[in-house]
């Protein structure tokens, strides 16, 4: 579980907040080559605001953003 203080958080800092990615630009490159699935619906858009109960699955590991 990914604990956010926030309304939402984007794709983007899920990645670095769990230490997939380190940089903005490795975030870009992650997205392309890596299959990021957003409530089961493919998702490469590093904005995407994702909100509490949102499952994001990434390398068959399971993230669910918690307020």
């Amino acid at each position: 579980m990914t604990k956010i203080n926030t309304d939402f958080i984007t794709l983007s800092q899920l990645l670095k907040m769990e230490d997939l990615v380190s940089s903005g630009g490795e975030v870009k490159y992650f997205l392309a080559n890596e299959k990021v699935l957003v409530n089961d619906q493919e998702e490469n858009r590093r904005g995407k605001k994702l909100y509490p109960n949102d499952v994001i699955k990434i390398h068959g590991k399971k993230f669910i953003i918690e307020k």
